[in-house]
């Protein structure tokens, strides 16, 4: 008697011609699916890479045709140039302390606010958050006049303060946290409500540790828009001492328009940080937008 080679299973149902179609358009489809999407991603970082490389040219080198991708030779000086003809230490130093002051404050209202709104009974409480939300289709653009005017008139022009209190609060963050803040069942701060807990106490020893991707994300969002803001530094930030990398860059532009290798580095410089923390944060963050309209 013949042996059944053991990569055969004589009991298995042959595939049916529609069902092996089938089957090939699937694979034909996923094929064709992850092909857009690497050509889409190496669109995207396209203009990043150019921008590395370009940082490591010489000068003359940066906009020569046909391109150049590999510098001939690599010219890292041109980081230390940047950092001797710039103030980068201050616009890098008074970035970061808006961008994580703001990121705090928008964290910690935004989280607190959206308890409010999502685990906590009060008249009026369904419009009250409509109306807030609503704020979020009101260009800033709207009101920037008067708010620069409330803000002169109590001191805070011109000081880092200024930006500290226009973004302390954020719709978006009540928002993103409120639908997250729904996918986390109800009975959690009930059976905490019955222990004595207080509700300041439910959200931060029940709440805010089931909430890490949402709060991933909205750090991760809040942090890259401060840390890429120029119109509201441009507004409020008159002296060079308080100017952030944006608006040091914008000024370098205007200096030395002919130095393309170092405004190319420091455009490294001001997006690096930023590609470091989403490449890092991106499990959270995607994880978070991803549930925060999911509700239990």
């Amino acid at each position: 008697m013949a042996a059944v080679s053991p990569s055969v299973d004589p009991s298995a149902t042959p595939l049916r011609p529609a069902q092996v179609r089938a089957r090939w358009r699937r694979q034909v489809s996923r094929v064709a699916g992850y092909t857009a999407l690497a050509v889409a991603a190496a669109g995207i970082l396209l203009p990043f890479v150019w921008m590395v490389i370009s940082s490591l040219k010489e000068n003359n080198q940066v906009f020569t045709v046909p391109l150049q991708w590999i510098p001939d030779p690599f010219v890292w000086q041109n980081y230390l140039d940047i950092w001797a003809k710039s103030d980068m230490t201050t616009w890098i130093k008074n970035t970061l302390v808006l961008s994580v002051g703001v990121t705090f404050l928008q964290v910690l209202t935004g989280s607190f606010a959206a308890y409010g709104f999502s685990k906590m009974r009060f008249p009026g409480r369904d419009a009250l958050f409509l109306l807030y939300v609503a704020t979020i289709a009101v260009p800033w653009q709207a009101y920037m006049i008067p708010q620069f005017v409330m803000l002169s008139n109590v001191g805070l022009s011109n000081t880092l303060w200024s930006i500290l209190a226009l973004q302390t609060f954020s719709a978006f963050g009540v928002f993103l946290m409120k639908q997250y803040y729904e996918s986390i069942p109800e009975s959690l701060s009930e059976a905490a409500r019955i222990d004595g807990m207080s509700e300041y106490g439910i959200w931060r020893r029940i709440i805010l540790p089931l909430s890490t991707p949402a709060i991933a994300s909205l750090t991760l969002l809040t942090f890259v828009n401060t840390w890429n803001d120029y119109l509201g530094p441009l507004i409020y930030l008159r002296s060079p001492d308080l100017w952030t990398l944006q608006l040091g860059l914008q000024t370098f532009v205007g200096q030395y328009n002919a130095e393309h290798a170092l405004i190319m580095a420091g455009s490294v410089i001001s997006v690096l940080p930023i590609a470091v923390i989403f490449l890092f944060g991106q499990k959270f963050f995607v994880q978070g937008i991803a549930t925060a309209g999911v509700k239990g």
